[in-house]
């Protein structure tokens, strides 16, 4: 695929319905051909989002709210200290969702390893992954979740950056019983924010064309 211009756009914090809508309103303007490729590089206030696979198990114990989106995947949380991703490219014909979402891990996993971090692909479950070399669980430092409609992506990526990885433990995160969840701060042992994350997501982002 070429693109002569991809859009990015950094709004910051973001309420998830407001930038529901709006990946809603730019996907039109893809799909119509009046709008670049786009990407929204956000952070959203708490909150937990349920994708189509997502079981009644999987939701979180306390009977938190969760709204429930039309993305492939299953239960995941969002929260400050998240750099959320939500690309709006229209994708080469014959379209490959696969194809897509292979090219998105391989994306994290350069971003990760700019901060010294070996992430990998794991078989059979999307995103990156940290896996384990002490016996313990893989940890998942960042997920995929995407629609694609028209030809034109939605939804998109999370990349755990210094987020509260407590919010993790009140589900099943992605459904999955036998992993754990990571951040880059938790992986290098020092704060790594999001606003010294932003720039490198950016500089990747070409690999999603």
């Amino acid at each position: 695929m070429t693109s002569s211009t991809l859009t990015v756009l950094r709004p910051g914090l973001v309420d998830y319905l407001e930038a529901w809508e709006e990946q809603k309103r730019l996907h039109e303007g893809v799909v119509a051909g009046t709008q670049p490729d786009t990407v929204l590089l956000l952070e959203h206030p708490s909150v937990f989002t349920a994708g189509k696979r997502t079981e009644p198990a999987d939701r979180p114990f306390d009977g938190t709210p969760v709204v429930d989106v039309d993305r492939g995947g299953r239960i995941t949380w969002h929260g400050p200290g998240q750099i959320v991703g939500y690309p709006i490219l229209k994708l080469p014909e014959p379209v490959d969702v696969v194809a897509y979402v292979r090219r998105t891990e391989q994306m994290l996993i350069d971003i990760c390893a700019e901060f010294g971090v070996v992430a990998e692909r794991v078989e059979g479950r999307s995103g990156a992954w940290v896996r384990a070399t002490d016996g313990g669980l893989d940890r998942k430092i960042a997920q995929i979740g995407i629609r694609v409609s028209r030809g034109v992506t939605l939804h998109g990526f999370a990349l755990n950056c210094d987020c509260d990885l407590s919010h993790f433990n009140l589900f099943i995160p992605c459904g999955i019983r036998d992993a754990g969840v990571t951040s880059l701060s938790a992986e290098v042992g020092r704060p790594v924010t999001v606003a010294e994350v932003l720039p490198v997501v950016e500089r990747h982002l070409a690999t999603l064309l």
